[in-house]
């Protein structure tokens, strides 16, 4: 069974190729779902790794429907991707109704060859799992990475089940997947297993310091981007 650690650093990557996984999914933020991460950092791993490196294409945090500047920033990333050796791409575009974005889907996987590419847990938004399964196959999907559309991987174990028993796609169980329920989540023939194995280091006391985190950028449901009238009164108040 295929172990894969998303790894949100060159540390985390290192550490995870040292514990006998199978490959990375590289990516930075856990805490928002993972973005694409830096140059530098996807560089350094291609250096520094002899395990497979599959590199998350995902231009912010938030949902997946994407404006036409966010998407020419993905395909940027997977030549970039391509040009240093990484083994794969992870990705995913949904309308807003919550359905596969077909044609920008297409367009990626297209961009990504010959590389294998990974659908994300995009997948879990969908209104129609069953037959997106089936499309995303005939796009040349090779793997879906998913919790079976419920909180956790173990709470969507059925769904898993069933969908990697209909299909010749890699269903790829992630979310809330640990040493605890690994063994549960192969006996359901899941040829795959996703997950962190996240612990926290470098602690460093803020002593009630100003918080720099913004709750209202973390809502999913909406995009933080610049305002232009509101960077151009500033800017003529002081000039």
């Amino acid at each position: 069974m295929l172990v894969e650690v998303c790894a949100n650093s060159l540390q985390s990557a290192l550490n995870a190729q040292e514990a006998g996984a199978d490959r990375i999914e590289l990516c930075s933020e856990l805490g928002v779902g993972g973005v694409t991460p830096s140059y530098g950092l996807i560089q350094l791993a291609r250096e520094r790794l002899s395990i497979p490196i599959h590199v998350l294409i995902r231009p912010r945090s938030g949902h997946f429907t994407y404006s036409d500047v966010e998407f020419e920033v993905m395909l940027a990333d997977i030549d970039f991707c391509k040009e240093v050796g990484v083994d794969g791409i992870v990705a995913g575009v949904l309308d807003s109704d919550h359905s596969v974005d077909w044609e920008r889907t297409k367009e990626l996987v297209e961009r990504a060859m010959p590389l294998p590419f990974t659908f994300h847990r995009a997948f879990d938004w969908l209104n129609d799992p069953e037959g997106s399964l089936r499309q995303l196959e005939a796009l040349g999907v090779t793997t879906i990475l998913t919790s079976g559309q419920c909180p956790n991987a173990m709470e969507g174990i059925e769904n898993l089940r069933n969908w990697q028993s209909s299909t010749a796609i890699t269903i790829m169980a992630g979310g809330g997947v640990h040493s605890e329920n690994a063994l549960e989540l192969k006996k359901t023939g899941l040829m795959a297993l996703h997950l962190s194995g996240t612990t926290f280091v470098n602690n460093v006391p803020l002593n009630e310091k100003i918080q720099m985190n913004s709750d209202k950028h973390l809502s999913e449901g909406h995009v933080a981007v610049t305002n232009i009238n509101v960077i151009r009164q500033t800017i003529q108040r002081i000039k």
